[in-house]
């Protein structure tokens, strides 16, 4: 069977534009008529998405799929990494958590995940023509190149050629790319075909002296300048996105308490470009300020973030918030914490044992080997509006509280739990916020009057197509489509 052409999108450094360059190709493509894939071999990110084949992949690998016009899929990012301490991180490999191990054991079983890989790459290749790449950090890590199937050690595996992606928003841009290219060996900068400079503002007449000095110096072509792109919304893949664009009238306070291993803070998306919520992330040291709303969020270490949220005093500030009539919601580990105790018998997230929850719900929780990973619908018990989500949770909750469910699911589950006072909201559902009906409801319980109804997934859709367009005005289309083995 003939198999599809493969690019990859490598970077400088974490955050310089490598997924943001492969959604906006997979869109780019896909309006072409190409049938396109996204791709992350290896990922490390607590922000994830439940695909259509009931796995998890990377959040950011299911936004280039809705780039692409494709359901995520568990090939799309076979190798899932979700830190669970400094040292250790979940492994989850083809959709599903296979083991926990620390740095030095994962170095080892490189060779496993490589296999998976390279599997998951020869599925997609044989089904599309074009297999779109995105690396992980930047390729001269010299401390992470043995063994590496993130980056350049893929590349040679499969034989694709690499665009290498900076950031001059950051500084030193020139020197990015120039020691990135130095610091790899003469078969990886080969592989090397062009240049793309991120987030550019000003004149572009002023920057091109640099453009001609960094293509005599390399030899390498740089394929384009990408603007500096104003209110563009793309789902994170780890780093917390704290924009607050300019509102205006009655708006709703909501605070979210930032723990060490918080996890899917894409669920606050829709919230922080609401126009009528004001969102505050609240980090360590920091007080949490008077609010309407506060929301604990997911968590991928239950118990050590709700140790962290007591030493911080959070707690105190929760029961005085509810005091003075507040609300609070918690969002799958932050509903656990809600709870009574919290149970990691098998050591999932950490050392065995047991913690007390907050007691503002009546349940409590067992974490289970097995882990909670689906697509939902269903209809909240406020105002019966429609919702939608995903949950992905080793916890399996149960108690008295869980009789005034906070989600009936159209599967005939029910989800959650809300207080006899109405005070207190928990559910397992991530990206409930997303669905306009689900997130107005929220919004009029915490106590907002008169509720706007933006289209979270229209205004999604509005930035990819705008980046597809920064592609066709500022990039070398020609050669990238040569690059894709396409026709020019």
């Amino acid at each position: 069977m003939a198999q599809g052409a493969t690019l990859m999108v490598q970077g400088t450094t974490s955050d310089a534009g490598k997924s943001t360059l492969v959604t906006a190709l997979c869109r780019w493509l896909s309006r072409q008529g190409v049938a396109v894939a996204p791709f992350k071999p290896q990922n490390m990110a607590l922000n994830s998405a439940v695909t259509a084949d009931g796995g998890e992949i990377g959040r950011a690998q299911a936004v280039q799929a809705q780039a692409a016009g494709l359901a995520p899929h568990t090939d799309m990012n076979p190798v899932l990494l979700k830190p669970n301490s400094d040292t250790g991180a979940q492994v989850i490999v083809h959709g599903r958590a296979v083991t926990s191990m620390n740095a030095v054991a994962y170095h080892d079983y490189k060779r496993v995940a490589m296999q998976a890989v390279l599997d998951s790459h020869h599925r997609l290749s044989a089904r599309y023509a074009v297999v779109m790449v995105e690396g992980a950090g930047s390729p001269a890590e010299i401390n992470l190149r043995a063994g590496d199937i993130a980056n350049m050690g893929f590349a040679e595996a499969v034989d694709c050629p690499v665009i290498l992606i900076a950031d001059i928003d950051k500084g030193g841009v020139f020197a990015h790319l120039v020691g990135t290219l130095e610091l790899l060996s003469p078969s990886e900068q080969a592989r090397v075909q062009g240049f793309v400079i991120n987030r550019f503002r000003g004149d572009l007449a002023l920057l091109e002296p640099g453009l001609d000095w960094l293509e005599a110096r390399t030899g390498k072509p740089v394929l384009g300048v990408l603007p500096y792109l104003h209110d563009l919304h793309l789902e994170a893949e780890d780093a917390i996105d704290v924009r607050q664009s300019e509102k205006r009238g009655e708006r709703l306070k909501v605070v979210v308490p930032v723990l060490p291993r918080i996890s899917n803070h894409t669920d606050f998306d829709p919230l922080r470009l609401h126009p009528q919520v004001e969102l505050t992330f609240v980090g360590p040291g920091q007080t949490i300020p008077p609010a309407d709303l506060i929301v604990l969020p997911g968590s991928k270490s239950v118990r050590s973030d709700l140790a962290h949220l007591r030493a911080q005093g959070w707690e105190a500030a929760i029961q005085r918030h509810l005091r003075y009539g507040g609300k609070v919601l918690g969002i799958c580990g932050g509903l656990q914490m809600l709870g009574g105790e919290i149970a990691d018998p098998l050591g999932l997230e950490g050392a065995p044992g047991a913690s007390q929850g907050l007691g503002l719900l009546e349940l409590d929780t067992v974490l289970e080997a097995d882990k909670q990973l689906r697509n939902v619908r269903g209809r909240l018990a406020l105002e019966d509006a429609e919702v939608g989500g995903y949950e992905i949770h080793a916890g399996v909750s149960r108690g008295a509280g869980l009789a005034r469910p906070a989600v009936y699911l159209a599967d005939g589950r029910s989800d959650g739990a809300l207080s006899e006072d109405g005070q207190v909201l928990g559910t397992y559902l991530h990206g409930l916020f997303e669905t306009p009906a689900a997130c107005a409801a929220l919004l009029r319980w915490a106590g907002l009057r008169e509720v706007a109804m933006p289209d979270y997934h229209a205004l999604r859709e509005r930035d990819i197509e705008r980046l597809a367009d920064l592609v066709e005005a500022h990039l070398d289309c020609t050669r990238l489509r040569q690059l894709c083995g396409l026709p020019a």
